[in-house]
């Protein structure tokens, strides 16, 4: 059986300013229906990669390739307005002397007037706003000026759909839905979709899978399930949330800590390791005559702490605490209210199956 072709296709793109690289060995595949993420900070080379996907810059080396067809390197390159690739920004970008109809028709160069009339009415019908079709842009509300925004850029019927931070700048009551109306209609148009954003969340809402960036390079990739349950560092725990960090030695593969003791298989004695956690898996027991629980095989030693402050966040708790060991602080949410007072005494342990062991590099 023949492997499928991926829509889109990118292989070792490469990107330097003034001789830093901006991106490095860049590769990714995308098939028909699917949406990918490139998730990552500020600065890390997302939306440089996203520019030279859609040809408005050059890579420096690497390969791009639609349905198995070069559509750029080096030497060959398909101009922009020919590669069949929508662009969704931030900014919106609607025409302000354009009415609504002709900001979503303006990519639709084929067909007659009748038929560019009935794609247009068509698409504004599906994001509901086929009642503003003669309107203009600065008669919409932020939102609304979104879902012209994507009409027109479905409008063309796009093999791709390259989408950099489309939702940031919407207020957060509207945000969820109009993604989840965005990626519904992406998926009934089967159209591969490369969205760029820095928020985990929205990643991890969108996404079937997430390519995780950082200075330049995809650090990790997969489904968000994976990346988020089995992160390749420190950083990468540490970028979808929260994260609590234990400084240990290792001895004969184990790491010695106020916690108990963790394994470290593989791991050189003597090597430095950071024990990672995220606060929801942190179990928190008041102080019982000083002794606190019992070591369990899943949760494993008691570590003593004192409430430092307590929040109440919406759906649950957050509460810092300070360790008795050595005065570090450490921070555990709880579901809905729970609010100690600053002082309190309490035990405190971690679930082991939900705890990363890091060499520290």
């Amino acid at each position: 059986m023949t492997a499928p072709v991926p829509r889109l296709e990118i292989k070792d793109l490469r990107r330097t300013y003034e001789g830093r690289p901006v991106v490095d060995g860049v590769s990714l595949q995308i098939m028909p229906g699917q949406v990918t993420c490139l998730l990552g900070p500020s600065g890390c080379g997302k939306s440089t990669t996203l520019r030279m996907i859609a040809g408005v810059e050059m890579q420096d080396s690497g390969t791009i390739n639609v349905d198995g067809k070069l559509i750029c390197d080096t030497v060959f390159r398909v101009p922009p307005e020919r590669r069949e690739i929508g662009l969704m920004f931030q900014d919106f970008a609607l025409f302000p002397h354009l009415s609504v109809a002709d900001n979503v028709g303006f990519g639709l160069k084929t067909g007659t007037k009748a038929e560019k009339r009935k794609r247009i009415e068509e698409l504004l019908e599906r994001v509901d706003l086929k009642r503003f079709i003669d309107g203009y842009p600065h008669q919409l509300s932020g939102g609304e000026q979104q879902r012209v925004a994507l009409a027109r850029a479905l409008a063309p019927r796009p093999q791709i759909m390259l989408m950099d931070e489309p939702f940031s700048g919407l207020d957060n009551r509207l945000r969820d839905g109009i993604r989840d109306e965005t990626l519904s209609i992406l998926k009934e148009e089967d159209t591969a979709v490369l969205l760029v954003t820095h928020e985990p969340d929205e990643a991890m809402r969108m996404a079937d899978e997430i390519a995780l960036m950082r200075n330049g390079k995809i650090v990790q990739q997969g489904a968000p399930y994976n990346v988020y349950t089995r992160p390749i560092d420190r950083a990468s725990v540490a970028f979808f949330s929260d994260a609590n960090v234990l400084r240990a030695s290792v001895s004969g593969a184990l790491a010695q800590t106020p916690f108990g003791r963790f394994l470290a298989p593989g791991v050189p004695d003597g090597t430095a390791v950071d024990i990672v956690f995220r606060p929801q898996h942190v179990r928190i027991d008041f102080d019982r005559g000083g002794k606190g629980p019992a070591p369990t095989a899943t949760d494993g030693a008691a570590a003593r702490a004192v409430v430092e402050r307590a929040r109440f966040m919406g759906n649950e708790s957050l509460v810092e605490f300070r360790m008795d060991h050595d005065g570090s602080m450490l921070k555990a949410t709880v579901p809905n209210v729970f609010l100690p007072q600053p002082g309190a005494v309490m035990w405190l342990t971690i679930r082991r199956d939900k705890c990363f062991v890091f060499p520290v590099a």
